[in-house]
């Protein structure tokens, strides 16, 4: 399998701002534990419970920032109480392989193999432990948009 490397900051520009996820989980405690070993996030803020829980938290994944906590009464519920998730959580790391293996060892289910993409991404799908999807890329080219339609049209 080859290993494909991008600059650290080799982020396509129309993705380096963007919406911030807010997602629930069970067992938020555990949840930002297997981020930080599976996906080498780091903890930048966390406002627990009185009662105990994660009432909110803050972790980075390489540029990228997400926040957590746990369910609770009200609106959100965690992937597995829905039967699945509506949503994907995108993130560009600079080793997709370094990091699916990673997750894999930690406890992620790898549900697509990291692999090159038409779109010039190389990408791996993995779920979290929670029941996250999570999409993680090493962007390996821009793709002038007519060449985009032409890769699609092959690789459908």
């Amino acid at each position: 399998m080859t290993t494909h490397q991008a600059v650290e900051n080799d982020v396509p520009a129309r993705y380096r701002t963007a919406v911030v996820p807010h997602i629930m989980v069970a067992d938020a405690a555990a949840a930002i534990d297997f981020y930080v070993r599976a996906f080498g996030a780091v903890e930048e803020f966390r406002l627990d419970r009185p009662e105990g829980g994660v009432l909110h938290a803050e972790i980075r994944i390489g540029g990228a920032v997400m926040m957590l906590g746990d369910t609770s009464e009200g609106p959100f519920s965690p992937p597995a109480a829905l039967g699945g998730t509506s949503v994907a959580l995108h993130v560009f790391v600079p080793d997709v392989d370094a990091l699916a293996r990673t997750a894999v060892a930690a406890g992620a289910e790898l549900v697509q193999e990291p692999a090159d993409q038409f779109h010039g991404d190389r990408t791996a799908h993995l779920r979290d432990p929670s029941g996250h999807l999570w999409v993680f890329l090493t962007h390996l080219e821009d793709v002038p948009e007519e060449e985009l339609a032409r890769r699609l049209g092959e690789a459908g």
